[in-house]
């Protein structure tokens, strides 16, 4: 359980409660959303329900603004706070992505610097773009077995953190796409040291904030920012999300949601909204009761399927204490190289003979998530499928690609290359130019190349077996990605 003492009433959905209000007055719609209630609109209706459409409305003062909250949006955003152990919480409506790309723009100057992995997601990225800031990458560790990208290991942070006394952030993901963790209090410590923020894309790290039994969340171990996916593993629903602000930075709260009202909708979704409001009480009242049944589902499923044969469900047995700090043992990351397929091809056979869909697969592993709605007779559906998946169509491994990650070239910054002068060439003729695109496999996101990099054989390599394998190849304007931008 969590042992994060509440200062507030989780009883309370300020928003929900408002949204039913304005439904019980039925009160007569004469501005936007222009389908009123559902009314113009039948056969949307129908699909999403008449209660579902009679709460999609417009800001009105019973109702609140998120760009200039004063009232029962601020006191379900502050029953957030608390309930993740934040100073201030804002509800983002534009996805992770958004609540991302707002700290980093919070936390940085144009041509200032940030360290940061390089396994960062693209919003990290299109944050330093939109910035103009100057990203110092740090390599991952690898772990060489399982081709995977880890976080960073501390000496590299603090390598990096001597070499740039300039810099202002230090970004890191808590946990990867994989499930790995860094250490968070001792990295938070490091970069407070020398008077940096730390700063947590904690997409897929909802849940540590509510079980002792996981890895350390951004705001328990002193992080200054962190994004948070509620939609993700907290069953708020898609592209809802927070961005956490600690105690050091709360002077800077308000700059913040000025730097969050430059790309967020003025007409943010009531359905978002609502749906962090009451996935935050959900969390808050039964989070403690919640996730040790989610480890123990994944726990089990570990179990059956490193029986199988084969794959290897991996586990916190590969922590190494640093790079490698700790696991999120809710996540299913599967190794599938030693079966002859790659993570990709088992994707896709789960998902077009057997009907079930996965987070994403790689040149050698997947990834299923498991969260607060899964059941048993849907993990047992699983095992079933990799144990005939495994039997029908398991081969040499000869052949197969086993790295996931591509070290980075950087020529220019990804603000210099994005507005650079451009020519868009076939894949084959940009060997040695610099890319002016992102070229990734969604998911995850992660870029292959992003602005501002030299294409590498190894890069165009990279590109080519995972179009080969099926990837869902994404970033360039190019939509069959055969052809790329590079600067003139």
């Amino acid at each position: 359980m969590s042992t994060r003492p509440f200062q507030l009433d989780h009883l309370e959905a300020p928003l929900h409660k408002a949204l039913l209000d304005y439904r019980r007055r039925r009160i007569v719609s004469f501005d936007v959303p222009g389908h009123k209630q559902g009314r113009t609109t039948p056969e949307l209706t129908e699909f999403l329900g008449e209660k579902c459409l009679s709460v999609d409305v417009n800001s009105m003062a019973m109702l609140d603004n998120l760009i200039h909250p004063v009232s029962v949006i601020k006191e379900a955003e502050a029953l957030a706070a608390d309930a993740f152990g934040a100073a201030a919480a804002f509800f983002i409506v534009n996805g992770t992505s958004a609540a991302v790309q707002a700290m980093i723009m919070a936390s940085l100057n144009p041509g200032e610097k940030i360290i940061m992995p390089r396994n960062v997601h693209r919003s990290a990225i299109n944050a330093l773009i939109l910035a103009r800031a100057v990203p110092v990458y740090v390599n991952p560790g690898l772990d060489r077995e399982l081709g995977i990208p880890l976080g960073m290991a501390y000496e590299d942070v603090e390598a990096a953190i001597l070499a740039n006394p300039d810099a202002k952030a230090v970004l890191i993901n808590n946990p990867t796409y994989y499930g790995v963790c860094p250490d968070v209090r001792r990295l938070a410590d490091l970069a407070h040291a020398h008077g940096l923020r730390l700063l947590v894309d904690e997409a897929h790290g909802t849940h540590f904030y509510f079980s002792d039994a996981l890895p350390v969340a951004g705001m328990d171990g002193g992080a200054d920012m962190c994004a948070v996916s509620l939609h993700k593993t907290g069953g708020s629903l898609t592209q809802s999300s927070l961005l956490l602000i600690g105690g050091n930075v709360i002077g800077d709260a308000g700059y913040v949601r000025q730097i969050i009202n430059l790309t967020q909708t003025t007409s943010a979704s009531y359905l978002l909204m609502s749906s962090l409001d009451l996935a935050r009480k959900n969390l808050a009242l039964h989070g403690s009761e919640i996730f040790p049944r989610v480890i123990q589902y994944a726990d089990y499923a570990r179990s059956e399927v490193n029986q199988i044969g084969g794959y290897y469900a991996f586990s916190s047995e590969r922590a190494d204490g640093n790079a490698f700090f700790a696991f999120d043992e809710t996540k299913l990351s599967v190794h599938t190289r030693s079966i002859g397929l790659s993570g990709m091809e088992v994707y896709e056979r789960l998902r077009d003979e057997y009907d079930i869909q996965v987070e994403f697969g790689d040149l050698g592993n997947f990834l299923a998530i498991l969260s607060i709605g899964d059941r048993a007779v849907g993990i047992e559906r699983l095992l079933a499928a990799l144990s005939e998946i495994y039997r029908l169509n398991k081969r040499d491994p000869a052949g197969l690609l086993a790295n996931e990650y591509i070290e980075p070239h950087v020529a220019l910054t990804p603000a210099e290359a994005f507005y650079a002068k451009a020519v868009q060439l076939p894949l084959k003729a940009c060997l040695g130019r610099i890319s002016t695109e992102f070229v990734m496999c969604y998911p995850p996101g992660i870029p292959i190349l992003a602005p501002g990099e030299l294409v590498t054989e190894a890069a165009l390599d990279y590109i080519y077996y995972a179009k080969s394998i099926g990837s869902n190849m994404t970033g360039t304007e190019d939509l069959a990605v055969e052809k790329l931008f590079v600067v003139t």
